[in-house]
């Protein structure tokens, strides 16, 4: 059963910077009806949502009038980031604590406990680790909004890795928060159900310029077919930065390539802690329960830009948001190419500033590396302690 709740989008008034996330999400307490059904938001939400139309359309254009240097980006990370303490340093800001209520109702457990004390091995399991990065990055949006209301009143593109996209859809306004949430819950069972079919596994890879990553899966598929493994998968899962990979497919592929590492030009492979090959056709019988989940929940074109993961470009329409998120599962994150869409200048235009709203750094390393002019905008949000 999912909670009453959205997330809604403001519109200040004419002549002012508008927030594109709400500064009092309705966060109720009373329960929705049945996933099976089809869920709407609030009628005052609604009714929000229309009467913003046109100011939304003058939103967008005075943002691309805009100094670059004025604006902001917002970066949301996926599955792999967190750790236990996490929230630590939110639960003083407005509406995080109940967030963290609203995830009970709808996950059927203590998410802030989890995310809090752990224990470590419960979190970093797939089924959890994946709501615990959604709501930690959105609880993150808080404490910026509180500390630097600017960032949100400028920020003119969004990107989410993996699972982060759908925070970063939720404060685009693509998606209110208890909707996208549930469908986060279904998408992490359905992955971690996939996973357990095969043993797979995906694999961190920094190579040589000469690396040829697709021969290098050709040949550890080769390699499995020897082992009498039918129809192997070994493939790029994450465009990270130039020469940086995962690659992800059956476990016997990954210890070929950790083998010959060597020989394929690899400098450094690093197994990673997930339960299966995200973003291949492995997890292809996943596909179908996000699909049945995504035509239930309201989905509304992003108030700003967010870009998708599957291709590095920006979501058009309601309907485009619906095919890419199911396609993501089984195609490789091509983050290194959005961080060339987002931040790709003429010579001498200023950069944006960046906030990477969630748990870890990791998307600042990768943007360090993608686009280091870019990277001297860079803030990370802490999500740990108040003064971290």
């Amino acid at each position: 059963m999912l909670a009453s709740v959205a997330v809604s989008m403001t519109a200040a008034s004419r002549g002012k910077v508008r927030s594109l996330v709400s500064l009092s999400r309705r966060l109720s307490s009373s329960q929705r009806g049945s996933p099976d059904t089809a869920h709407h938001p609030p009628a005052e939400t609604s009714a929000l949502l229309r009467d913003s139309e046109p100011a939304a359309e003058e939103e967008r254009r005075w943002r691309r009038r805009k100094d670059p240097s004025e604006r902001s980006v917002f970066l949301f990370p996926g599955q792999g980031s967190q750790f236990v303490g996490m929230c630590r340093g939110l639960l003083k800001y407005p509406n995080v604590k109940d967030m963290f209520r609203v995830a009970q109702k709808i996950l059927g457990y203590d998410l802030l406990s989890l995310c809090l004390e752990g224990p470590e091995e419960e979190l970093m399991k797939t089924v959890h680790c994946q709501p615990a990065v959604f709501v930690t990055s959105l609880a993150a949006v808080e404490r910026l909004n509180r500390e630097n209301p600017n960032a949100i009143e400028t920020c003119v593109a969004a990107a989410g890795f993996s699972v982060g996209e759908f925070a970063a859809l939720v404060f685009s306004g693509a998606m209110n928060f208890a909707e996208a949430l549930y469908v986060v819950k279904v998408r992490a069972e359905a992955m971690q159900k996939a996973s357990e079919l095969v043993p797979s596994g995906m694999l961190s890879v920094i190579g040589r310029r000469q690396a040829q990553y697709k021969y290098a899966c050709v040949q550890a598929k080769e390699h499995c077919k020897s082992l009498g493994i039918e129809e192997p998968v070994c493939s790029v899962a994450n465009y990270l930065f130039p020469d940086g990979r995962v690659i992800a497919g059956h476990q016997q592929a990954l210890d070929f390539l950790k083998q010959n590492s060597r020989r394929l030009e690899f400098m450094r492979t690093k197994p990673l802690p997930v339960s299966g090959a995200f973003h291949t056709e492995l997890m292809a019988s996943a596909t179908e329960p996000l699909r049945d989940v995504l035509r239930q929940v309201e989905v509304r074109r992003p108030e700003i830009n967010v870009y998708s993961n599957v291709d590095g470009k920006r979501y058009m329409n309601e309907s485009h948001v619906r095919r890419q998120l199911v396609k993501q599962l089984v195609s490789p994150v091509k983050w290194e190419q959005t961080m060339h869409e987002i931040y790709e200048r003429t010579q001498g235009e200023k950069f944006p500033h960046t906030y990477e709203v969630g748990p870890g750094k990791q998307l600042g390393s990768t943007l360090q590396m993608c686009n280091r002019k870019a990277f001297k905008t860079y803030t990370q949000v802490p999500v740990t302690t108040y003064e971290d």
